[in-house]
């Protein structure tokens, strides 16, 4: 991997993020939470207890603790306690099974997994690596026959391959990719689409599924939509800038009303290296990207990947893809209306007028939140209507201001700034440079948004900012104490009128995370979360049938926060709002994703990434992890077998809805 240091690499992908190349002077969110709430003099409610416990007296706290007494949470289960081990743990009185690990097989004809006889050829037949999103598609509406489809985000290749790592003054150093290397860690990106069964209250692979399917970085694609056809698509492969191969770095995601799989290419900056042409002018538009960084070596093997051979294929990625779970031959589609940039999720909700609304962030620091309002209607009793909904709608994003209101700003052509004055030439160069649309439009600087759900239920959006340690001293205030911005925190959005098309709505601070025993970090759970309670580093959510909202982190560590990521269960209603409970927990070195409720709430789909990871810093083990020498051989624990990113299903047992 050239000559950086696994360590760097490492750090770069748990940061899952870039190093915040937003050259603008448009105000961050800190900022914004700053002065609204020196505006308002305090914090109101719950949200005030802990972030002001250094300031009040303790029989302030006491009074408020007797308010809180009566209140009721949406969930009663055992909280599970926070630590750090190498296994998982799950609430009592509930199964957590494996059900899909990286290298199992798909299909009649996959091989068996051998770890120390990788093919490209067997990787593309298996489970992929890193499953980050996890969705569910029902067959015939059932909660217990329905096709899972999980997106495969990165590879590790310390702990992927044998033989290519050595330490040296305690960090790792990895060997040179070579051909077969590369391709294998190709085909272990993408997507799965698998057919599942509960059979005998346990889930179940289905291999012989017709419907199974795997995209990997390879797969035939089609850019579709305004960018579809644009010279600034057009490579020295494809002269149609219509044909793509691949999808990479595919983070969270979500299933559209009409049951097809969307897929947000994120960190897509790692992947090319090479100096773009002295003529080329795509140079400020990749930089404002991050491109190149040159973590992966694929551009060595693959011409496509190295920009001083094909200056524009860096702009065919960056896109949220659709798939077409019905038809395993179906051509995935890259949806170039909904914008380019570091695609975190794609949560949908049908509106009131029946126009479909999805929620996307940028997961960088200081980068925005939008939205996409499809320009028409879902069509619930014709599904082939729907199938290109996503080729035609507007692009927004998100304005919020000091007054406690968000403004829905249109990403449209023509519109304010966005003129050829400045560069622009149509809605495809809009799209194509979506992160300077939304400088010039002033949007509001965020701390990283991930995951952002929208919640049918309450009609709230809730966002997830998973941190931002390099928001200054000078862009806080006392009242709201975040400079560094290490743990994160949720946005609560109420569209105006609860219609989610709306251009305007409110927004209020749901959670401040970190440890609320530490004044300084001014966390702001209520006094009825426990220790185990509190969390940091917010990163993807699920809104269940009941609109209860469930997190997963992704940063806790022995060093960060002194636990590992998991599921925590958040109130958002009445007086039990903002209290928090840990549902699951993932083995050290890991990160925590999905979470996927079924529609009957009877199981739970949760996906454990780069488990084995680190190491350093767990003082059991106290040194770097890689193939040779794991932290934990989670989940098989058998010597021949390296750790292995899963997805779980959680059941109760006996059955029921879970988080009661």
């Amino acid at each position: 991997m050239n000559d950086q240091s696994q360590t760097f690499r490492t750090s770069l992908l748990e940061e899952n993020d870039g190093p915040g190349h937003n050259p603008t002077d448009n105000a961050t969110m800190g900022e914004l939470i700053a002065a609204r709430f020196s505006r308002r003099g305090f914090l109101k409610g719950s949200l005030a207890v802990s972030a002001i416990a250094a300031t009040v007296s303790p029989m302030a706290l006491m009074l408020a603790d007797d308010a809180r007494a009566g209140s009721k949470s949406a969930f009663t289960f055992e909280e599970v306690e926070a630590g750090i081990d190498e296994k998982h743990h799950v609430a009592a009185g509930y199964d957590a099974d494996v059900l899909l690990r990286w290298g199992d097989a798909l299909f009649p004809d996959s091989p068996e997994f051998d770890p120390l006889n990788q093919t490209p050829e067997a990787q593309a037949k298996q489970f992929g690596y890193n499953n980050d999103y996890v969705g569910y598609i029902p067959i015939d509406g059932s909660s217990e026959h329905g096709i899972l489809v999980v997106n495969h985000e990165y590879t590790n290749e310390h702990l992927m391959f044998p033989g290519i790592v050595k330490v040296v003054e305690g960090k790792l150093e990895v060997a040179p990719a070579d051909q077969k290397r590369v391709d294998i860690e190709m085909a272990a990106h993408g997507g799965t689409v698998v057919e599942i069964r509960k059979t005998g209250g346990k889930w179940q692979v289905v291999k012989d599924g017709k419907l199974n399917r795997r995209i990997t970085a390879n797969t035939e694609m089609q850019l579709s939509g305004p960018v579809a056809g644009h010279d600034r698509v057009k490579t020295n492969a494809d002269s149609s800038g219509k044909k793509v191969f691949g999808m990479i770095n595919n983070c969270s995601g979500g299933v559209t009303p009409w049951g097809t799989y969307v897929s947000g290419e994120e960190n897509i900056h790692g992947y090319f290296l090479g100096k773009l042409p002295e003529d080329s002018k795509e140079a400020a538009n990749y930089k404002r990207m991050g491109i190149p960084e040159g973590v992966y070596d694929w551009g060595n093997f693959h011409d496509r990947f190295d920009l001083s051979k094909d200056p524009n294929e860096a702009n065919r990625f960056g896109w949220v893809v659709e798939i077409d779970v019905n038809d395993p031959n179906s051509i995935p589609k890259k949806r170039t209306a909904m914008g380019r940039f570091k695609h975190e999720g794609a949560d949908s909700i049908v509106a009131k007028d029946g126009r479909v609304v999805f929620y996307l962030g940028d997961d960088e620091r200081f980068d925005y939140v939008y939205k996409f309002v499809t320009a028409s209607k879902f069509n619930p009793d014709d599904r082939a209507a729907n199938l290109d909904l996503l080729d035609e709608g507007t692009l927004y994003v998100a304005k919020f201001d000091v007054d406690g209101t968000i403004a829905w700003l249109p990403v449209v052509f023509g519109e304010g700034p966005l003129t050829e004055a400045n560069g622009f030439r149509s809605q495809a160069d809009v799209l194509i440079e979506t992160r300077r649309a939304g400088d010039l439009l002033g949007a509001t600087k965020m701390d990283r948004p991930e995951d952002i759900g929208p919640n049918g239920v309450n009609g709230k959006v809730y966002v997830m900012l998973t941190n931002n340690t390099k928001r200054k001293d000078d862009q806080v205030d006392p009242v709201n104490p975040r400079a560094k911005n290490a743990f994160g925190h949720i946005v609560e959005i109420a569209e105006e009128d609860g219609n989610f098309t709306a251009t305007k709505g409110k927004w209020e601070i749901l959670l401040k995370c970190g440890d609320p025993s530490v004044a300084d970090v001014g966390a702001s759970f209520s006094t009825d979360t426990t220790k185990n309670g509190w969390f940091g580093m917010p990163d993807n959510c699920a809104v269940d049938a009941d609109g209860r909202l469930w997190v997963s982190t992704d940063g806790n560590s022995p060093k960060e926060t002194g636990r590992t990521d998991g599921i925590w269960a958040v109130d958002t209603e009445g007086a039990a709002r903002a209290t928090s409970k840990l549902f699951f927990r993932v083995p050290v070195g890991a990160e925590m994703c999905g979470p996927l409720m079924l529609p009957d709430m009877a199981t739970m789909m949760v996906a454990v990434q780069h488990p084995g990871d680190g190491g350093e810093d767990w003082k059991p083990f106290g040194r770097p992890s890689y193939y040779e020498d794991l932290s934990t051989r989670w989940p098989d624990f058998k010597d021949n077998m390296p750790v292995r990113p899963s997805v779980l299903a959680i059941t109760k047992k006996g059955g029921g809805k879970i988080g009661v």
